[in-house]
């Protein structure tokens, strides 16, 4: 026979677990080897004298599992390569479920020229459903506990973590489960499930999870599907059937009864009331208004959705390939060593996505792409930036000011009513510019002022009514010594 790896699973629990196929290659194997001792049959494999030998040192050499396997299936491949014989490599479970080594020598054997045939054991799976007593028809996933990520959970499946070796281990686990799960939400955690005399299952709250004992090789978590729809109003996927239903029609009648159209000021104003608490600091209100906003984004997209053109999953979609695209120097290759090296990457993608779309940067606008909706303020400094970077701009302060000047005296000769509108336009935009030179944005500058006043003024409107008096009592001599009073303190 040519070099041939077979591998076979000892399935979870004691020798009673084997099948008598697997049971007679282990006895009749030229070379046995066991990814690890910590097994319930190794005892049993020992005990009738069958010589192996094992790769538990590696687990102790090399700093991570991945590691671990890898040497693990570089070294059988040597192995069968050296021998020209089969050998036979024994792991816990079953060969293809959740075991990493097994995919490692499926990549590797057809390139070194080594057979590989696979017996299956009985997987932790059989026990797991057995023992802790669900129908995976109900839906389950299997996931690692030593690479488990928040965005892999779902509540409305049950979730097997495997992997989960130590304490540690159980400690990253717990912390990404409670992203989503509450921390009193109850857990289920089984060691050893199957073997006689050694099983134990106990129930937890999530938070104790990584208090329990006895983690070890066959350790496995069940963390129950969720029943109350609280937990899942904390998906994404539950916002979009929420959605869905107010605009079905048994929904709502007048979010049915929106448009595009309709909505287009509700976006402005979320938008606007998520800058508010950016202004204040406000984080408890952040997240509600943040809320308020995507609330807008996936009810255009659901509209959109209706209408067969596209869905949020194509926004997602949209965006997720616009950002990884834009950040070469992340995702691919190319390197940023600061802001501005990846501000340029930003841009350069972008122009080659116009070519990609057949539009020519070359024959189009310099300021072309700005947002024609965008508030007069933000899009004056955007156009000023865009002409400066082609040499259109005052070589100095100096010539900022005077520019000023002009246009406030070209607004003071204006003789109706167009003309000085006109003409305060020019001078809005001029001053806009001065924001630019000295690196203000003049939305913000006018921000703060417009919130200096209203400060002020409160001020007087509460000292008129310390004194018990209203603004028909009062004149514009008094109100303006309150207005001083207030500059000293606001």
């Amino acid at each position: 026979m040519s070099a041939h790896i077979t591998v076979v699973g000892l399935g979870t629990g004691d020798e009673s677990q084997l099948t008598l196929g697997i049971w007679n290659k282990l006895q009749q194997a030229p070379k046995l080897y066991l990814r690890t001792e910590e097994h319930p049959v190794v005892g049993y494999i020992r005990k009738n004298g069958i010589a192996y030998e094992s790769f538990d040192k590696l687990y102790e050499q090399v700093p991570t599992f991945e590691e671990v396997y890898g040497k693990i299936a570089d070294r059988l491949v040597e192995l069968a390569r050296q021998s020209g014989e089969e050998i036979v490599y024994a792991l816990p479970g079953h060969p293809s479920v959740a075991e990493r080594t097994t995919q490692l020598l499926r990549q590797r054997c057809p390139n070194a020229g080594i057979g590989l045939s696979i017996m299956g054991g009985e997987s932790f799976l059989d026990q797991t459903f057995l023992r802790f007593g669900f129908d995976p028809i109900e839906g389950f996933q299997l996931l690692d506990g030593t690479s488990l990520q928040e965005g892999q959970l779902n509540p409305a499946l049950h979730t097997i973590i495997a992997q989960v070796y130590d304490s540690f281990i159980a400690s990253d686990v717990k912390l990404t489960l409670m992203e989503l799960y509450p921390d009193d939400y109850k857990v289920f955690v089984g060691h050893s499930l199957g073997v006689d005399g050694k099983e134990i299952i106990s129930e937890a709250a999530l938070y104790e999870l990584d208090r329990l004992s006895g983690y070890g090789n066959l350790s496995v978590i069940w963390v129950p599907k969720a029943d109350s729809r609280e937990l899942f109003h904390r998906t994404f996927t539950r916002l979009r059937d929420i959605v869905a239903i107010l605009r079905s029609p048994d929904g709502c009648p007048w979010d049915r009864d929106q448009t595009h159209a309709s909505i287009r000021g509700n976006l402005i104003e979320e938008t606007y009331e998520v800058l508010e608490t950016i202004d204040d600091d406000d984080p408890e209100a952040m997240c509600e208004e943040l809320g308020d906003l995507l609330l807008q984004v996936v009810m255009h997209a659901q509209m959109e959705e209706e209408a067969g053109t596209f869905s949020i999953r194509d926004v997602i979609q949209g965006l997720n390939d616009k950002l990884v695209r834009r950040h070469p120097h992340v995702f691919g290759e190319s390197s940023a060593h600061n802001a501005g090296e990846a501000l340029s990457n930003w841009q350069q993608m972008k122009q080659e996505e116009k070519k990609s779309k057949g539009i020519d940067p070359d024959q189009i606008s310099i300021l072309a792409g700005i947002p024609r909706d965008l508030p007069a303020l933000h899009k004056a400094i955007k156009l000023q930036k865009r002409a400066a970077k082609v040499g259109f701009d005052w070589p100095d302060l100096e010539g900022v000011y005077a520019k000023i000047q002009e246009e406030l005296e070209e607004l003071r000769e204006a003789q109706d009513a167009d003309a000085r509108k006109a003409e305060l336009g020019d001078l809005l935009f001029a001053v806009v510019n001065l924001a630019r030179f000295l690196k203000i944005d003049p939305e913000e500058a006018l921000a703060g002022t417009n919130r200096k006043f209203m400060q002020r003024f409160e001020y007087i409107e509460e000292q008129l009514r310390l004194n018990g008096k209203t603004f028909d009592q009062t004149d514009l001599q008094e109100m303006e010594a309150y207005w001083q009073k207030a500059k000293k303190v606001l």
